[in-house]
Order: C-alpha cells, then sequence, then structure tokens
C-alpha cells in the first residue's frame, strides 16, 4: 500500500527516533514527513553523552551496561568520535556557545517540523539547551558541522542484527 494511502486511512502526525549529529540514518525519511506533513520529535539528539563531554569508553561502564557493546564507544570510534565533539566544540566556542547548543541549533536548522527533545536531571543544562534557540547558523556554518559529521557518530547506532532500517 502506498504511504499516502496508509497515511489517509490511519494518520500520523508525529514520528519519534534519534536524530543527532551522531545519528542521522532517519534523514531517508524526511521527504516522506514534509509531503504528508508528519512531526519529528528526535530523542538523544546529544548523541547519547558524546556531545555533552560524558561519555566514557565502552570498558568503564559496569559488565550489565548495555553501553558495553555501544559500537560508538569501543576502541578506534570512541577516539574518533571525542575527536568529531572537540572539532564541534571549537566551531562553538567560536560563536559563544557549548558544543550542546551548538548541536541543537543544527538541528533545528533541518526542518520546520523537527523538535529535540534533550534528556536531563539540570536546571543549568535545561537553560543552556534552551540557548540554542537563540543561536543563528549560516550555510558556512553548517556546512562545517556536516563536515565534520557527514554521515553521524563512527560506530553504529546498535549492535549489529540490531540496527533499524527504514522501509
Amino acid at each position: 500500500m502506498p504511504t499516502s494511502t496508509a497515511h489517509a486511512m490511519q494518520p500520523v502526525s508525529v514520528l519519534q527516533t534519534e536524530y543527532s549529529l551522531f545519528e542521522r540514518d532517519v534523514e531517508q525519511l524526511f521527504p516522506v514527513l514534509d509531503e504528508l506533513g508528519i512531526g519529528f520529535v528526535a530523542y538523544s539528539p546529544l548523541g547519547r553523552g558524546f556531545i555533552t563531554g560524558t561519555a566514557k569508553p565502552a570498558d568503564q561502564y559496569e559488565a550489565a551496561d548495555i553501553r558495553n557493546v555501544d559500537p560508538r564507544r569501543q576502541p578506534g570510534n570512541f577516539e574518533k568520535n571525542v575527536e568529531a565533539v572537540d572539532r564541534l566544540a571549537e566551531l562553538a566556542a567560536a560563536k559563544g556557545a557549548t558544543v550542546s547548543q551548538l548541536a541543537l541549533a543544527w538541528l533545528l536548522t533541518r526542518g520546520e517540523h523537527i523538535v529535540p527533545i534533550p534528556g536531563t536531571r539540570s536546571p543549568k543544562r535545561i537553560e543552556e539547551n534552551a540557548g540554542a534557540a537563540d543561536l543563528t547558523l549560516t550555510d558556512a556554518g553548517i556546512k562545517a558541522i556536516d563536515e565534520i559529521l557527514p554521515h553521524g557518530g563512527f560506530g553504529a547506532r546498535y549492535t549489529e542484527g540490531h540496527v533499524p532500517t527504514w522501509i
């Protein structure tokens, strides 16, 4: 059944999944979301802790922690991801912003239908994140960000066999 026919029978108002500088696979759905007027809620918009600087290598988590098998936290990928965030931090600092604000501002440029929902327990982080709405990114700034992480983070979103696919 064509997407538009299915949508006519059972309209979808919003899709929620992970989307950030580190996870960009969902972008392939954006033309359909735009066509059908479907909103998008981006969870984990700060790269599961990489962008906030709280991510640690896989072997630094307790044995039962799922982050032990996170491909982005494995040796080789982890260091590349930290280096990418360091480069993003340089861009952010040049704008008088934090790297989290830069990453959220980038998301806000991706389309009017996109709303990021960064999670935090800290009132200070809420205030910091809200500051992203006041950060203006030029085309050159967006291009510089996309050059650092053009397809997302280093390493898959999940381990092999657990990565969702979009049809």
